[in-house]
């Protein structure tokens, strides 16, 4: 799957560590908006972080799910990346934004019970397109986020039948069945109207097939391939300080080298 099995970010076990320390966390997300007078206009939203791809916490009823609707109850545990992640309705803004600024993007944590702020740069690319790499912006971003996994330490090879639908459906499996059914409902800041005969649109349907095609047709999970990171610590009002890691790509013979540099800041 992965030829190029990219190094462990060396910001990761840090940053591990401190999500582990906040109950439920949140980031900022970040895109540009081209106005039709070619303006542009910064758009933030809060979403819900989903871990780092492919690995995403299944809650009980979502493990369920994938044990009797998915073969072998999902991908084997093959692969990692540090790409954060998170799902959003592909009849949103923030995709065509992204599309539009070539991929862009930019995430802030603040996560306060350890006094940290996290900003990532990178890019981001949506997965989940049902018509798979028949969709040529699905192909993109599959072998954008395929340059970016790893081997997790103890698998020798990558393992047959690893498939980036099963990862998608694993993140589907990850909401609620009533968050499910928010993508079977109309579309994100439509204007509210009566019912929507015959499309399938239901705001109040709960969803428990993970395989629903009204909801999968809207489902995305994005991935961001992060290219700068840096950390405010404020932990110690004495000692304030602040580090950025900066990616550093090298293609040579089709295949890609990482290397992050790290700089102490002044914070």
């Amino acid at each position: 799957m992965s030829s190029n099995n990219p190094p462990r970010a060396p910001w990761r076990e840090l940053l591990d560590f401190q999500l582990r320390q906040t109950p439920g966390y949140e980031f900022t997300i970040a895109t540009v908006e081209q106005s039709e007078e070619g303006k542009y206009f910064p758009r933030a939203r809060i979403c819900g972080f989903r871990g780092f791809f492919p690995d995403v916490e299944l809650h009980p009823n979502g493990e369920n799910d994938m044990q009797e609707q998915v073969i072998n109850g999902g991908n084997p545990p093959s692969f990692e990346s540090d790409l954060f992640t998170f799902t959003t309705d592909a009849r949103m803004e923030k995709l065509s934004q992204l599309q539009s600024s070539e991929h862009e993007i930019e995430a802030l944590f603040w996560l306060k019970e350890v006094s940290s702020q996290w900003r990532v740069k990178g890019k981001a690319f949506a997965i989940g397109n049902p018509h798979g790499e028949c969709d040529e912006g699905e192909r993109e971003a599959r072998a954008a986020i395929r340059r970016e996994l790893r081997l997790k330490p103890g698998t020798n090879s990558a393992s047959a039948g690893w498939t980036f639908e099963h990862a998608v459906t694993k993140y589907f499996a990850n909401h609620s069945p009533v968050m499910r059914g928010s993508f079977r409902a109309p579309p994100p800041a439509s204007p509210k109207r009566g019912d929507f005969p015959d499309t399938g649109l239901n705001p109040s349907l709960a969803v428990t097939d993970l395989y629903d095609n009204v909801a999968r047709e809207n489902f995305r999970v994005v991935g961001i391939c992060p290219r700068e990171v840096e950390q405010l610590d404020l932990s110690d009002r004495d000692r304030l300080r602040r580090w950025r890691w900066t990616l550093k790509t090298k293609e040579e013979d089709e295949k890609i080298s990482f290397q992050w540099l790290q700089t102490e800041l002044n914070p």
